[in-house]
């Protein structure tokens, strides 16, 4: 992959800014947001949209935190060279037992990428909760295709999920 952002490493940062971000947030969960995996999973993801563009900085232009609840993207931007990246924020609770997200259809991921200056990234995030403090542990921010595939499966949903 030719672009700015993974070429140099400098997802590395925006991987570091997002853990700094969250931790240094006052606890922003309540007793009963603590207790439900999604409600803590979209107060994290919340914070992010809040200041992605910070988090991206210079890295970035045309920020968008705007879409539809079904959408593929929780939030978008534009690179310095013309790349267009969604970002699907994936939360990932430290303590649960099972895990297994639906990221995208493969219909959905094939369209999108027939424009080669598009990106479909994960910004996933491994987080505790102890009380009503959650502390993100590790953070990833990468494209669809440096995932392995022994990670992922496709679903029999119309073309695929993955």
């Amino acid at each position: 992959m030719n672009n700015p952002i993974f070429r140099a490493d400098r997802h590395l940062d925006i991987q570091r800014r997002v853990a700094d971000l969250i931790n240094r947030s006052p606890d922003f969960l309540s007793v009963n947001t603590a207790r439900s995996l999604r409600a803590a999973g979209d107060a994290i993801e919340a914070i992010i949209a809040e200041s992605f563009d910070t988090i991206v900085g210079d890295l970035g232009t045309d920020y968008s935190a705007s879409f539809a609840r079904r959408a593929t993207a929780d939030l978008a931007f534009k690179d310095r060279e013309g790349g267009y990246y969604i970002v699907d924020v994936k939360t990932h609770r430290i303590d649960t037992k099972f895990n297994m997200p639906n990221l995208t259809s493969v219909e959905r991921l094939a369209r999108f990428y027939e424009d080669d200056s598009n990106y479909f990234t994960l910004l996933m995030v491994s987080y505790a909760v102890e009380g009503v403090r959650a502390t993100v542990l590790d953070v990833k921010f990468v494209p669809i295709e440096y995932l392995n595939w022994s990670c992922l499966t496709i679903g029999a949903l119309g073309w695929g999920q993955i």
